[in-house]
């Protein structure tokens, strides 16, 4: 990890003395990273598969095996055969971890200064959480003593807020006490005391009060660090540790963000890597990816990844060779260990 800050983070960055550059100059001007680059690569062509996938799952099956979304000189059944598995392994996988569910949706208002959320905010990233597709029901509706849904002043619009006795929570972050790892030590001698200068700010985590905002260089950089911190635990709530900034944006009010979200994670690169493929930009939390691989996997990450194989494969291999195909993508990919070994 201490290689992979000293390769990507800019101390000036850090504590956010960049520059001063466009927005867009300021984008191109990043440092790439291939391995996230030809990950995001592959996902530009998933992001179209998703919205077909979310076609067939609401089409009923004797009207599917019709339908022209599956016209191939293979047969339908020979097709959804094949498309089927990760296709329906991931809502599986979803139900069979709804407390998780539960628990990450319990996090993400815990985090807000009012904790209650929109709810077409929480619609927003309602797969990046791993949120079945009917959440309202199945979460919201049958954890009364957990959620409450009421209607907000605008017109359609409602808010989920946890209930009063959910409120005294106490979570432990994924990060208790982010600091840029002892990397000053080999950092030229005009930026230690600048990195040393961030490290000694008070720490105040995701879930709790920023309390009165100063307005001295060392208040601003306390307020810094306090998104840095929420941006993180939010990234470590999601299935991939992945998301669109875009998305993020909607939870800046909620969260008491002041910040440019996008200028933030240009700031830390040794935390997040910020993509712009697919004329979209998406940011990862660097340190739980190795080799373009998520550390520690979960069943429904796999089962996505699974579904990105085989758009990868390609339509015309996928008909032709799907078993042989499949089998041998899945176990050459290394990102599809069993859950049991990450």
């Amino acid at each position: 990890m201490l290689k992979t800050i000293l390769k990507h983070q800019n101390p000036c960055r850090v504590i956010g003395s960049r520059f001063k550059t466009s927005s867009v100059q300021y984008v191109e001007s990043r440092a790439r990273d291939a391995t996230f680059e030809k990950l995001m690569d592959k996902y530009k062509n998933l992001l179209k598969v998703i919205a077909i996938q979310d076609l067939i799952l609401a089409i009923p099956p004797i009207t599917l095996l019709r339908s022209p979304l599956i016209s191939s000189p293979s047969s339908p059944k020979s097709y959804i055969s094949t498309v089927a598995p990760p296709l329906f392994s991931e809502a599986e996988a979803i139900n069979a971890s709804l407390p998780s569910v539960v628990d990450r949706l319990v996090r993400l208002l815990s985090m807000s200064t009012t904790k209650s959320l929109p709810l077409r905010a929480v619609f927003k990233v309602w797969r990046e959480l791993g949120l079945p597709d009917d959440f309202e029901d199945s979460i919201i509706s049958r954890n009364p003593h957990i959620f409450t849904l009421f209607d907000a002043h605008e017109p359609n619009t409602h808010i989920l807020t946890l209930a009063d006795e959910m409120r005294d929570e106490r979570f432990v972050t994924s990060v208790k006490n982010w600091r840029v790892t002892e990397c000053w030590m080999r950092l030229r001698r005009d930026f230690k005391a600048k990195v040393k200068e961030w490290q000694r700010l008070p720490y105040v985590g995701p879930y709790e009060e920023m309390g009165e905002k100063k307005r001295s260089k060392a208040g601003v950089m306390e307020v810094e660090k306090r998104v840095v911190a929420v941006v993180h635990e939010f990234l470590s709530l999601t299935v991939e540790r992945m998301v669109e900034v875009e998305k993020i944006s909607h939870f800046r009010k909620s969260f008491a963000i002041d910040l440019n979200i996008r200028d933030l994670f240009l700031d830390h690169p040794g935390m997040f890597y910020l993509s712009t493929k697919g004329k979209r930009h998406t940011v990862f939390l660097r340190e739980a990816y190795e080799r373009g691989c998520l550390i520690d996997s979960n069943p429904v990450y796999s089962a996505r990844r699974k579904l990105l194989d085989l758009v990868v494969l390609g339509r015309h291999a996928m008909l032709t060779n799907e078993s042989r195909s499949v089998e041998t993508n899945q176990t050459e990919n290394p990102c599809l260990k069993d859950e049991n070994g990450g």
